[in-house]
Protein backbone atom coordinates (compact mmCIF):
# COMPACT_ATOMS: atom_id res chain seq x y z
CA UNK A 1 0.00 0.00 0.00
CA UNK A 2 1.50 3.36 -1.34
CA UNK A 3 2.02 5.29 2.11
CA UNK A 4 1.19 8.97 1.20
CA UNK A 5 1.72 10.61 4.40
CA UNK A 6 5.58 9.22 4.84
CA UNK A 7 6.17 9.96 1.22
CA UNK A 8 5.08 13.67 1.59
CA UNK A 9 7.07 14.28 5.21
CA UNK A 10 10.14 13.14 3.56
CA UNK A 11 9.49 15.59 0.58
CA UNK A 12 9.01 18.21 3.36
CA UNK A 13 12.03 17.43 5.02
CA UNK A 14 14.23 17.33 1.92
CA UNK A 15 12.39 21.11 1.14
CA UNK A 16 13.01 22.14 4.64
CA UNK A 17 17.08 21.03 4.56
CA UNK A 18 17.75 22.47 1.46
CA UNK A 19 16.24 25.90 2.33
CA UNK A 20 18.79 26.12 5.49
CA UNK A 21 22.03 27.29 4.69
CA UNK A 22 24.65 29.35 6.58
CA UNK A 23 25.73 30.65 3.26
CA UNK A 24 21.60 32.06 2.21
CA UNK A 25 22.79 35.68 2.45
CA UNK A 26 25.59 35.04 -0.32
CA UNK A 27 25.30 38.70 -1.59
CA UNK A 28 26.30 39.74 2.03
CA UNK A 29 29.33 37.50 1.79
CA UNK A 30 30.56 38.15 -1.44
CA UNK A 31 30.62 41.33 -0.28
CA UNK A 32 32.52 40.70 3.23
CA UNK A 33 35.19 39.09 0.55
CA UNK A 34 35.32 41.93 -1.33
CA UNK A 35 33.81 41.61 -4.26
CA UNK A 36 32.01 44.85 -5.91
CA UNK A 37 28.19 45.05 -6.53
CA UNK A 38 28.96 44.67 -10.39
CA UNK A 39 30.81 41.42 -9.45
CA UNK A 40 27.95 40.20 -7.57
CA UNK A 41 25.70 40.89 -10.43
CA UNK A 42 27.62 39.15 -13.19
CA UNK A 43 27.46 36.09 -10.53
CA UNK A 44 23.90 36.53 -10.35
CA UNK A 45 23.50 36.73 -14.41
CA UNK A 46 25.44 33.72 -14.22
CA UNK A 47 22.95 31.89 -12.28
CA UNK A 48 19.97 32.76 -14.71
CA UNK A 49 21.73 31.78 -17.86
CA UNK A 50 23.03 28.68 -16.50
CA UNK A 51 19.63 28.34 -15.47
CA UNK A 52 17.74 29.03 -18.99
CA UNK A 53 20.50 26.88 -20.60
CA UNK A 54 19.28 23.59 -18.18
CA UNK A 55 15.95 24.27 -16.95
CA UNK A 56 13.69 22.34 -19.57
CA UNK A 57 16.73 19.51 -20.40
CA UNK A 58 16.67 18.93 -16.66
CA UNK A 59 12.59 18.37 -16.15
CA UNK A 60 12.56 16.22 -19.42
CA UNK A 61 15.41 14.36 -17.74
CA UNK A 62 13.10 14.03 -14.32
CA UNK A 63 10.20 12.72 -16.31
CA UNK A 64 12.01 9.96 -18.42
CA UNK A 65 14.84 8.66 -15.56
CA UNK A 66 12.87 8.98 -12.85
CA UNK A 67 11.89 12.19 -10.44
CA UNK A 68 13.52 10.46 -7.32
CA UNK A 69 17.26 10.35 -8.75
CA UNK A 70 16.89 13.88 -10.37
CA UNK A 71 16.59 15.11 -6.73
CA UNK A 72 19.56 13.38 -5.80
CA UNK A 73 21.56 15.09 -8.36
CA UNK A 74 20.27 18.33 -7.60
CA UNK A 75 21.48 17.88 -4.10
CA UNK A 76 25.11 16.54 -5.86
CA UNK A 77 24.99 19.58 -7.62
CA UNK A 78 24.37 21.56 -4.82
CA UNK A 79 27.61 19.60 -2.98
CA UNK A 80 30.15 20.51 -5.60
CA UNK A 81 29.10 24.25 -5.86
CA UNK A 82 29.64 24.16 -2.26
CA UNK A 83 33.11 22.69 -2.79
CA UNK A 84 34.18 25.19 -5.37
CA UNK A 85 33.21 28.15 -3.14
CA UNK A 86 35.40 26.78 -0.85
CA UNK A 87 38.69 27.03 -2.59
CA UNK A 88 37.48 29.91 -4.48
CA UNK A 89 39.83 32.67 -5.11
CA UNK A 90 38.90 34.43 -8.29
CA UNK A 91 35.09 35.90 -9.74
CA UNK A 92 35.82 32.99 -12.20
CA UNK A 93 36.07 30.30 -9.64
CA UNK A 94 32.54 32.27 -7.90
CA UNK A 95 30.88 31.93 -10.92
CA UNK A 96 31.55 28.23 -11.51
CA UNK A 97 30.36 27.83 -8.02
CA UNK A 98 27.00 29.52 -8.94
CA UNK A 99 26.77 27.91 -11.71
CA UNK A 100 26.46 24.80 -9.77
CA UNK A 101 23.98 26.00 -7.71
CA UNK A 102 21.58 26.99 -10.36
CA UNK A 103 21.54 23.35 -11.79
CA UNK A 104 21.21 22.17 -8.07
CA UNK A 105 17.67 24.74 -8.64
CA UNK A 106 17.34 23.24 -12.28
CA UNK A 107 17.19 19.73 -11.08
CA UNK A 108 14.98 20.15 -7.87
CA UNK A 109 12.22 22.66 -9.51
CA UNK A 110 9.62 21.23 -10.37
CA UNK A 111 10.50 17.90 -9.93
CA UNK A 112 9.75 17.73 -6.66
CA UNK A 113 6.14 19.24 -7.45
CA UNK A 114 5.70 16.81 -10.16
CA UNK A 115 6.89 13.86 -7.33
CA UNK A 116 4.43 14.75 -4.85
CA UNK A 117 1.16 15.61 -7.16
CA UNK A 118 1.24 11.98 -8.96
CA UNK A 119 2.10 10.41 -5.29
CA UNK A 120 -1.14 12.46 -4.47
CA UNK A 121 -2.73 11.27 -7.37
CA UNK A 122 -2.01 7.55 -6.83
CA UNK A 123 -3.74 8.09 -3.29
CA UNK A 124 -6.60 9.73 -4.98
CA UNK A 125 -5.92 12.87 -3.18
CA UNK A 126 -5.11 15.32 -5.83
CA UNK A 127 -6.96 17.96 -3.68
CA UNK A 128 -4.49 17.75 -1.55
CA UNK A 129 -1.74 19.44 -3.50
CA UNK A 130 -2.66 23.07 -2.54
CA UNK A 131 -2.46 22.78 0.84
CA UNK A 132 1.13 20.70 -0.03
CA UNK A 133 2.32 23.15 -2.03
CA UNK A 134 1.21 25.57 0.77
CA UNK A 135 3.12 23.85 3.43
CA UNK A 136 5.87 23.93 0.81
CA UNK A 137 6.56 27.56 0.47
CA UNK A 138 5.96 27.85 4.02
CA UNK A 139 8.97 25.60 4.53
CA UNK A 140 10.99 27.61 1.86
CA UNK A 141 10.26 30.87 3.49
CA UNK A 142 10.46 29.84 7.18
CA UNK A 143 14.41 28.29 6.70
CA UNK A 144 15.82 31.00 3.84
CA UNK A 145 14.45 33.70 6.64
CA UNK A 146 16.53 31.22 9.60
CA UNK A 147 19.11 30.76 7.18
CA UNK A 148 19.42 35.11 6.18
CA UNK A 149 19.27 35.31 10.48
CA UNK A 150 22.85 33.10 10.25
CA UNK A 151 24.48 35.81 7.91
CA UNK A 152 26.20 37.15 11.05
CA UNK A 153 27.41 34.12 12.67
CA UNK A 154 28.55 32.86 9.09
CA UNK A 155 30.19 36.35 8.39
CA UNK A 156 32.20 35.72 11.92
CA UNK A 157 32.83 32.08 11.55
CA UNK A 158 34.47 32.65 7.81
CA UNK A 159 32.72 32.04 4.69
CA UNK A 160 34.73 28.69 4.59
CA UNK A 161 33.13 26.74 7.63
CA UNK A 162 30.04 27.59 6.34
CA UNK A 163 29.88 26.17 3.24
CA UNK A 164 31.56 23.34 5.09
CA UNK A 165 28.37 22.95 7.18
CA UNK A 166 26.19 23.38 4.27
CA UNK A 167 28.29 20.23 2.66
CA UNK A 168 27.22 18.38 5.58
CA UNK A 169 23.35 19.49 5.73
CA UNK A 170 23.51 18.28 1.07
CA UNK A 171 24.80 15.02 2.70
CA UNK A 172 21.89 14.65 5.50
CA UNK A 173 19.18 15.63 2.71
CA UNK A 174 20.41 12.95 0.42
CA UNK A 175 19.77 10.29 2.99
CA UNK A 176 16.24 11.15 2.49
CA UNK A 177 16.26 11.24 -0.97
CA UNK A 178 16.80 7.86 -0.97
CA UNK A 179 14.42 6.82 1.33
CA UNK A 180 11.84 8.39 -1.63
CA UNK A 181 9.78 6.21 -3.25
CA UNK A 182 9.64 6.53 -7.16
CA UNK A 183 6.63 7.85 -8.95
CA UNK A 184 6.46 7.67 -12.51
CA UNK A 185 4.24 8.32 -15.38
CA UNK A 186 3.92 5.00 -15.65
CA UNK A 187 2.39 4.58 -12.48
CA UNK A 188 -0.26 6.59 -12.62
CA UNK A 189 -0.89 6.17 -16.64
CA UNK A 190 -1.46 3.22 -19.13
CA UNK A 191 1.90 2.52 -21.05
CA UNK A 192 1.42 3.47 -24.67
CA UNK A 193 2.73 2.47 -27.62
CA UNK A 194 4.65 6.08 -27.83
CA UNK A 195 7.22 5.18 -25.40
CA UNK A 196 10.06 4.71 -26.82
CA UNK A 197 13.23 2.59 -25.61
CA UNK A 198 15.96 4.56 -26.76
CA UNK A 199 16.93 6.80 -24.05
CA UNK A 200 17.35 9.73 -26.47
CA UNK A 201 14.37 9.24 -28.51
CA UNK A 202 12.33 9.40 -25.07
CA UNK A 203 13.73 12.82 -24.45
CA UNK A 204 13.07 14.06 -27.79
CA UNK A 205 9.64 12.54 -27.66
CA UNK A 206 9.15 14.34 -23.90
CA UNK A 207 10.40 17.90 -25.25
CA UNK A 208 8.19 17.28 -28.52
CA UNK A 209 4.65 16.52 -26.46
CA UNK A 210 5.24 19.25 -24.19
CA UNK A 211 5.95 21.84 -26.48
CA UNK A 212 2.84 20.89 -28.57
CA UNK A 213 0.78 20.62 -24.76
CA UNK A 214 1.59 24.12 -24.57
CA UNK A 215 1.09 25.49 -28.30
CA UNK A 216 -2.69 23.82 -27.51
CA UNK A 217 -3.11 24.96 -24.17
CA UNK A 218 -2.41 29.01 -24.20
CA UNK A 219 -4.17 29.26 -20.87
CA UNK A 220 -1.20 27.75 -19.30
CA UNK A 221 1.22 29.73 -20.51
CA UNK A 222 -0.52 32.97 -19.99
CA UNK A 223 -0.80 31.64 -16.50
CA UNK A 224 3.04 30.67 -16.21
CA UNK A 225 4.40 34.29 -17.33
CA UNK A 226 1.93 36.17 -15.20
CA UNK A 227 3.24 34.20 -12.38
CA UNK A 228 6.53 35.02 -13.32
CA UNK A 229 6.43 38.38 -13.78
CA UNK A 230 4.90 39.05 -10.06
CA UNK A 231 7.46 36.46 -8.96
CA UNK A 232 10.86 38.24 -10.48
CA UNK A 233 9.17 41.58 -9.07
CA UNK A 234 9.07 40.31 -5.62
CA UNK A 235 12.56 38.15 -5.86
CA UNK A 236 14.84 41.66 -6.86
CA UNK A 237 13.23 43.37 -4.84
CA UNK A 238 14.12 41.32 -1.75
CA UNK A 239 17.88 41.13 -3.42
CA UNK A 240 18.23 44.87 -3.26
CA UNK A 241 17.24 45.39 -0.31
CA UNK A 242 19.48 43.32 1.44
CA UNK A 243 21.90 46.25 0.17
CA UNK A 244 19.39 49.00 0.50
CA UNK A 245 18.82 48.62 3.85
CA UNK A 246 22.56 49.15 5.04
CA UNK A 247 22.54 52.57 3.13
CA UNK A 248 19.33 53.40 5.02
CA UNK A 249 20.81 52.87 7.86
CA UNK A 250 19.37 50.08 9.73
CA UNK A 251 22.13 48.47 12.06
CA UNK A 252 24.10 45.28 11.22
CA UNK A 253 22.63 43.18 13.73
CA UNK A 254 19.45 44.25 12.84
CA UNK A 255 19.53 42.99 9.43
CA UNK A 256 19.41 39.56 10.07
CA UNK A 257 15.99 40.15 11.74
CA UNK A 258 14.80 42.41 8.85
CA UNK A 259 15.04 39.92 6.05
CA UNK A 260 13.94 37.19 8.07
CA UNK A 261 10.91 39.69 8.77
CA UNK A 262 9.90 39.89 5.07
CA UNK A 263 10.28 35.99 4.24
CA UNK A 264 7.39 35.57 7.19
CA UNK A 265 5.32 37.51 4.62
CA UNK A 266 4.85 34.89 2.16
CA UNK A 267 4.46 32.30 5.37
CA UNK A 268 1.11 34.67 5.82
CA UNK A 269 0.34 34.57 2.10
CA UNK A 270 0.86 31.35 1.54
CA UNK A 271 -1.47 30.82 4.24
CA UNK A 272 -4.33 33.13 3.53
CA UNK A 273 -4.38 32.07 -0.52
CA UNK A 274 -5.77 28.93 1.53
CA UNK A 275 -9.10 30.34 2.81
CA UNK A 276 -9.63 31.94 -0.72
CA UNK A 277 -9.44 28.75 -3.22
CA UNK A 278 -12.57 29.13 -4.72
CA UNK A 279 -11.94 32.92 -5.74
CA UNK A 280 -11.35 33.91 -9.42
CA UNK A 281 -7.63 33.82 -10.61
CA UNK A 282 -7.67 37.27 -12.17
CA UNK A 283 -8.74 38.99 -8.91
CA UNK A 284 -5.72 36.83 -6.80
CA UNK A 285 -3.63 37.75 -9.51
CA UNK A 286 -4.70 41.69 -9.40
CA UNK A 287 -4.21 41.74 -5.54
CA UNK A 288 -0.68 40.08 -5.33
CA UNK A 289 0.27 42.06 -8.34
CA UNK A 290 -1.13 45.38 -6.28
CA UNK A 291 0.56 44.22 -3.10
CA UNK A 292 4.38 44.06 -4.94
CA UNK A 293 3.92 46.76 -6.48
CA UNK A 294 3.17 48.67 -3.13
CA UNK A 295 6.43 47.00 -1.73
CA UNK A 296 8.29 48.65 -4.51
CA UNK A 297 6.89 52.11 -3.58
CA UNK A 298 8.12 51.10 0.17
CA UNK A 299 11.19 50.45 -0.94
CA UNK A 300 11.85 54.08 -1.88
CA UNK A 301 10.79 54.96 1.26
CA UNK A 302 13.66 57.31 4.11
CA UNK A 303 12.71 54.93 6.36
CA UNK A 304 14.46 51.38 6.72
CA UNK A 305 11.60 49.82 8.67
CA UNK A 306 8.38 50.92 6.28
CA UNK A 307 11.03 49.63 3.28
CA UNK A 308 10.68 45.84 5.01
CA UNK A 309 6.93 46.27 5.86
CA UNK A 310 7.42 46.58 1.94
CA UNK A 311 9.34 43.54 1.44
CA UNK A 312 7.18 41.97 4.41
CA UNK A 313 3.87 42.54 2.02
CA UNK A 314 5.91 42.08 -1.12
CA UNK A 315 6.82 38.26 -0.45
CA UNK A 316 3.05 37.70 1.31
CA UNK A 317 1.58 38.53 -2.38
CA UNK A 318 3.86 36.40 -4.57
CA UNK A 319 3.79 33.01 -2.46
CA UNK A 320 -0.16 33.42 -2.27
CA UNK A 321 -0.19 33.72 -5.97
CA UNK A 322 2.28 31.01 -6.44
CA UNK A 323 0.45 28.55 -4.66
CA UNK A 324 -2.73 29.05 -6.10
CA UNK A 325 -0.66 29.00 -9.40
CA UNK A 326 0.81 25.69 -8.99
CA UNK A 327 -1.62 23.88 -7.94
CA UNK A 328 -3.89 25.30 -10.90
CA UNK A 329 -1.03 24.92 -13.21
CA UNK A 330 -0.65 20.95 -12.37
CA UNK A 331 -4.32 20.16 -12.47
CA UNK A 332 -3.57 20.80 -16.06
CA UNK A 333 -0.46 18.88 -17.12
CA UNK A 334 -0.57 15.35 -18.16
CA UNK A 335 1.79 13.05 -15.91
CA UNK A 336 3.75 11.84 -18.32
CA UNK A 337 5.33 15.73 -19.00
CA UNK A 338 4.18 16.93 -15.49
CA UNK A 339 8.18 17.90 -14.03
CA UNK A 340 9.08 19.27 -17.97
CA UNK A 341 6.33 21.22 -17.73
CA UNK A 342 6.80 22.73 -14.51
CA UNK A 343 10.13 23.33 -15.50
CA UNK A 344 9.11 25.45 -18.42
CA UNK A 345 7.43 27.58 -15.67
CA UNK A 346 10.76 27.76 -13.96
CA UNK A 347 12.07 28.93 -17.17
CA UNK A 348 9.67 31.34 -17.76
CA UNK A 349 10.92 32.86 -14.97
CA UNK A 350 14.43 32.74 -15.67
CA UNK A 351 13.93 34.26 -18.74
CA UNK A 352 11.45 37.38 -17.13
CA UNK A 353 14.81 37.26 -14.58
CA UNK A 354 17.47 38.00 -17.18
CA UNK A 355 15.03 40.97 -18.76
CA UNK A 356 13.83 43.08 -15.62
CA UNK A 357 17.35 42.22 -13.43
CA UNK A 358 19.75 45.12 -15.83
CA UNK A 359 16.34 47.56 -15.37
CA UNK A 360 15.88 47.17 -11.66
CA UNK A 361 19.40 47.56 -11.18
CA UNK A 362 18.80 50.94 -12.66
CA UNK A 363 15.34 51.45 -10.81
CA UNK A 364 16.88 50.51 -7.61
CA UNK A 365 19.76 52.64 -7.79
CA UNK A 366 19.05 55.65 -9.09
CA UNK A 367 15.13 55.99 -8.38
Amino acid sequence: MFQINRQLSKLYSSSALGSLSLTGAWVAILSARGYTLMEIGIAETVFHITSILFEIPSGALADVFGRKKMLIVSSVMCMIGNIIMIFSDSLFMVCLSIAFQALCYNFSSGTGDALAYDSLKIAGMESSFERYESNQLIIYRLYSGISTLCAGLALFMGYKIAYCIDLIICAVQISILFSLREVCAADTTEKSSRVMTGLCRRLILCFRESFVFLSTAKKALGIMLCNSLVGAVDTLLLFFLQAKLLQKGIPQWELGLALFFMQMGGIIGAKLILKFLKRNYKRIFAVSTFLVLAGIFAEHSFLYLVMAFGGFISSMGDDALQVRTNARLQSMFPSEQRATLTSMDSFCFSIVMIVLSPLAGIVFTYW
